[in-house]
């Protein structure tokens, strides 16, 4: 029985549904199977949407609009330039700064991929930088959103699994630099095979003005970081203070938000909010399904009678999540994935906040993998490039990534120094 919920799953998912469409037909075919009143389904899926810890979802969306809207984006490009122009492939290196910047602001890697697309990217293309390379840079810098806090991930997950969200959140922050460096090394390196140029260094005046002009910007992430690390507030407290401070910013001192803009945002960020919602409800009733056949438990024991070797558990545990993310999009992933995999990285030992780093990195190079994912149709799409030319530029990328995953994997103390310096 329980075969027919994968089935209609799969078979949806091979028809190209949209993912809440493939996960809610599949549940409810398989409910009406076990003829389990569809009153049950409604209800699940109503009581997703009045969690607490979800509500951080949306004011984060809000803030990377308003940021974005709002002149604070324009501004922290110009500052990454200064920082790191002058390095070899210089553009190539604000992009990652950038994504760093903006990871810390509204958690989400297409929000992050929008944002710097449609100011980098034609600049990039006049200094003679591969179009391919644009779009794979983007595509695979954007996803550092994903770990950095805040991230819409972290938060998901936390939800699922009822860990602290604040501890997850940090978990991220040394693995998100620690990717964005590799980016950057990567970045630079190429640069030299294909004699990309680096921008003129800038004159001390001009840095001071970027940093005078861009602080009231850079203390957004200091209000979300800030204010949880230290317990003032909590998440979601945190995003709706940044989307006030966001809102303030922009309208007041860079004048650059209007009254009359503000109607859009709102709608951007509500039809963004509901297509996470109606993801999440969709899933929860799935992985419901999924528990109800005991198929979490099925799955363990499979695992642990093939190896009871905790290296090799965690290195087929992330083949799984790599292989996953390559066919489902990352929040439905993780609805799914979790509650299966969970349960066997805490039986060998490994702590649900180091797991929970491992799955959001993991699922995250999920976003630019063919064929389902979404920063490669954002970045080809804004870069005007198609995806095929994306493959090979890909490449170095996936390389680099894969060993940050491997060292976040295996030395925990990479995701667990800052969540343990929290009281």
């Amino acid at each position: 029985m329980a075969l027919m919920l994968f089935i209609v799953f799969f078979v949806l998912i091979l028809l190209n549904a949209p993912i809440f469409v493939a996960l809610l037909a599949s549940s409810l075919v398989y409910v009406m199977l076990l003829d389990i009143p569809p009153t049950m389904v409604i209800q699940r899926m109503f009581s997703v949407a009045q969690s607490f810890p979800l509500l951080a979802i949306p004011f984060f969306m809000l803030t990377g609009e308003l940021m974005s809207k709002g002149g604070l984006s324009s501004r922290l490009i110009n500052l990454a330039k200064v920082l790191v122009g002058h390095i070899k492939g210089g553009l190539a290196q604000v992009v990652v700064v950038f994504s760093m910047f903006m990871a810390a602001v509204s958690g989400s890697a297409v929000a992050n991929a929008s944002a710097v697309s449609s100011i980098i990217v034609p600049e990039m293309e006049k200094r003679g930088y591969d179009k391919g390379f644009i779009a794979a840079l983007i595509a695979t810098s954007s996803t550092i959103g994903i770990l950095i806090p805040p991230s819409i991930p972290m938060v998901v997950y936390g939800w699922i699994t009822n860990q602290s969200v604040a501890k997850l959140l940090l978990s991220g922050a040394v693995p998100g630099v620690f990717l964005g460096v590799m980016f950057m090394i990567l970045s630079a390196y190429m640069a030299y095979r294909r004699n990309y140029p680096r921008e003129e260094r800038a004159s001390l005046r001009r840095f001071l003005h970027e940093f005078r002009t861009s602080f009231f910007a850079l203390l957004t992430p200091v209000i979300i970081i800030g204010g949880i690390f230290s317990g003032i507030m909590t998440p979601t407290e945190a995003g709706a203070i940044a989307s006030v401070w966001a809102f303030i910013i922009g309208l007041f001192v860079y004048k650059d938000l209007k009254w009359s803009m503000l109607l859009n945002i709102i709608v951007d960020t509500a039809i963004m909010t509901a297509g996470v919602m109606i993801i999440i409800a969709s899933a929860n009733i799935f992985t419901w399904l999924l528990a109800y056949n005991q198929i979490p438990d099925r799955i363990a024991e499979l695992i642990l009678s093939i190896t009871t070797n905790k290296f090799l558990i965690l290195m087929i545990i992330n083949i799984i999540l790599l292989f996953t993310g390559m066919v489902i999009d990352l929040t439905p992933a993780l609805m799914i994935m979790t509650p299966i995999l969970l349960p066997i990285a805490t039986s060998i030992g490994v702590d649900p906040i180091h797991f929970g780093a491992i799955m959001v990195l993991n699922l995250g190079i999920g976003l630019y993998t063919p064929p389902v994912g979404t920063t490669i149709f954002v970045a080809s799409s804004v870069a005007k490039v198609k995806m095929e030319s994306m493959i090979k530029p890909l490449l170095p990328f996936f390389a680099v990534a894969f060993l940050v995953l491997m060292a976040v994997t295996y030395i925990p103390i990479i995701s667990m120094w800052l969540p343990s310096l929290m009281k």
